[in-house]
């Protein structure tokens, strides 16, 4: 574990930092801040707002393609028109299922306009998990990009869409010059939208700060999705403390995104912070390693969004002469571990990391606003570090039944505290709301978001990131819920039993994913090429577990619980038990041997 420490000397030596950006610091806490829901502050207020100071600066830039703020907004205003004509409006919502490309922005903007709230699809997902995130909704209508048609197709007819005529089909094209051909059964929407006025829409009721913008989904301890709505006030709040008071986003800068948009960090951080300065935001399909810094020349971008594994991606490229070569000095997003924190900005000339921390759900965040190294930052927002059970995201509770708060610079759970101020907006299902609400923590009456996540105190108020506790770990940048995995290997017919962990394995970020189960059949019996290929039809390739440890038993405790903590720290050495892996490149799972996992543990499969 890093020792890092933030001391008073650290704080003064930023200052200088802070008073240069002062001016949008305080325009940022005006937003960060303001609370009255009912007031006309909205996605779409801001994307209107920058048509009419920034119109003819760039928006949205995306391969060869640039949109001005005015043509974004007018594409919006479209959308927005067309939704209302559909019988939309305030209190509905659609469902999106679209990789990242300026459809996609443009979409969410129009339906914001519209008082109509986005249900952002991980398009990862597939099969059950897809038809479960959509049934969470229960939509009105679906957009479906060509990319990801044959996707839901696999699920038409499991899901629930309350419009008569739900299902719009976008072309995976430029659709502002070209519609495409909608298959049977779709409504083309950019050959309708076309037809819709330009103009600002004038409603009777129109959204406030308040209301439901997005639906943001995120792995738990149900097992399955669960669908955390977020307000326009969660744009608000990364426009004005992430865009204004830590990167100090201007109309010459550009955000470049490489993480989806599915996502919080790249739709409501990223998207917001461009927002703030007037800046745009330009976008990559999916992240690519190699290609990344060609991008940022060619985007001319001076910021970029990221999380931890896409840093490492990058730090693990040969050096070469274009490390330095492009005007990319400030990155904000989440996960760069300490280890590979200053390696990364010296190499490639970062001054400035807004690392964060937050959640879809959450109702706390922090941001490193001193830009200080190796730390989240510090929150306004009130928290505590508590004792917690090992290996569980349960508290501890002392013999009067209250949490107690562990020691400076001890790890602790994470927890916020829910007031009118930091309200806790939590999830669709309201069972998933109240297991993530600790009551009476400190005091009777009191209530406390359980993030489930391990940080700890290093001096001055900042935090630094330690671990995600039970049942959900992350890979590949991606939450991963254990009873999820769990829930679909039981569905496969092969297995009597299974648990799903996280392992680490060196070199890596996050956790891999690791199941111990006892074969239906009998280990001798058992086909580990079957069972991958199952589960590649029903998991997304984050979620499929990187490593399989084959058993005859598996031992739990005496109240039936598995011994969850035991298994992890047994890891992927095969022991007396058979263990399988997925290795980088292959299309199966292969049996590991000493000599395997010597090299997995010097760092010689790059996972």
């Amino acid at each position: 574990m890093s020792q890092d420490t933030v001391s008073a000397r650290d704080i003064a030596r930023h200052l200088p930092g802070v008073f240069k950006r002062f001016p949008a610091i305080a325009r940022g806490y005006y937003y960060y801040s303001v609370k009255r829901d009912r007031k006309q502050l909205t996605l779409g207020t801001l994307i209107e707002r920058n048509a009419d100071k920034y119109g003819d600066r760039p928006a949205v830039m995306y391969e060869d393609r640039r949109l001005s703020y005015a043509e974004f907004n007018a594409w919006a205003n479209r959308i927005a028109h067309y939704l209302r004509d559909r019988g939309l409006g305030k209190g509905d919502a659609i469902a999106v299922l679209l990789e990242n490309r300026p459809e996609l922005l443009a979409v969410v903007a129009g339906a914001a306009k519209a008082g109509v709230a986005c249900a952002m699809l991980n398009t990862s997902q597939k099969g059950k998990v897809l038809a479960h995130s959509i049934n969470l909704i229960e939509p009105a209508l679906i957009v479906v990009g060509e990319e990801l048609r044959e996707t839901f197709d696999g699920v038409r007819d499991q899901v629930t869409l309350i419009h008569p005529d739900p299902c719009m089909f976008l072309a995976d094209c430029n659709t502002l010059n070209a519609f495409g051909e909608a298959p049977a059964g779709y409504i083309n929407m950019a050959e309708r939208v076309s037809s819709f006025p330009a103009t600002n829409p004038d409603l009777a009721d129109p959204p406030t700060l308040g209301d439901t913008a997005v639906y943001l989904f995120t792995s738990g301890t149900t097992g399955l999705p669960k669908a955390a709505p977020g307000s326009h006030r969660k744009f608000i709040k990364a426009y004005g403390g992430f865009g204004l008071m830590s990167l100090n986003m201007g109309p010459d800068d550009v955000l470049y995104c490489t993480l989806p948009f599915y996502h919080g960090t790249a739709l409501l951080v990223c998207w917001g912070s461009a927002l703030a300065g007037g800046s745009a935001i330009a976008m990559r399909r999916r992240f690519s390693a190699s290609a990344f810094w060609d991008d940022v020349r060619a985007f001319n971008a001076t910021t970029f969004g990221y999380v931890g594994e896409l840093c490492r991606y990058l730090l693990n490229q040969p050096p070469g002469p274009g490390d330095r070569d492009h005007r990319l000095t400030k990155m904000v997003g989440n996960g760069l571990r300490p280890s590979i924190w200053k390696p990364f900005k010296e190499r490639f000339g970062i001054e400035t990391v807004a690392e964060l921390y937050a959640s879809s759900e959450g109702n706390i965040g922090f941001s490193n606003f001193f830009n200080v190294d190796n730390t989240v930052g510090f929150s306004t927002a009130p928290y505590k570090l508590v004792k917690f059970h090992d290996g569980t995201r349960d508290p501890v509770r002392n013999a009067k039944g209250r949490m107690e708060e562990v020691a400076k610079g001890e790890p602790g759970l994470l927890i916020g505290e829910i007031t009118k101020k930091w309200s806790f907006e939590g999830y669709t299902q309201k069972e998933a709301t109240e297991k993530s609400i600790l009551r009476d923590g400190f005091k009777k009456g009191d209530q406390w978001f359980n993030t489930g996540d391990v940080l700890r105190q290093i001096g001055c108020g900042h935090l630094q990131f330690v671990d995600r506790m039970g049942d959900t770990f992350r890979w590949k940048g991606e939450n991963v819920s254990t009873t999820e995995v769990e829930n679909i290997i039981d569905g496969s017919g092969l297995v009597e039993e299974a648990i799903c962990y996280g392992v680490e394995i060196p070199g890596t970020n996050g956790k891999a994913g690791m199941v111990t189960l006892v074969p239906l059949a009998g280990k001798a019996a058992f086909d580990p090429d079957r069972l991958f290929r199952y589960l590649e039809d029903n998991l997304p390739p984050y979620a499929i577990p990187v490593f399989i440890r084959v058993a005859e038993s598996i031992e739990k405790t005496g109240t039936f619980k598995y011994k969850k903590v035991d298994l992890q720290k047994a890891g992927y050495r095969p022991d007396s038990d058979a263990v399988y892996a997925w290795l980088p490149k292959t299309k199966g799972y292969t049996r590991l041997d000493d000599s395997l996992v010597a090299q997995i543990d010097a760092g010689k499969v790059r996972f």
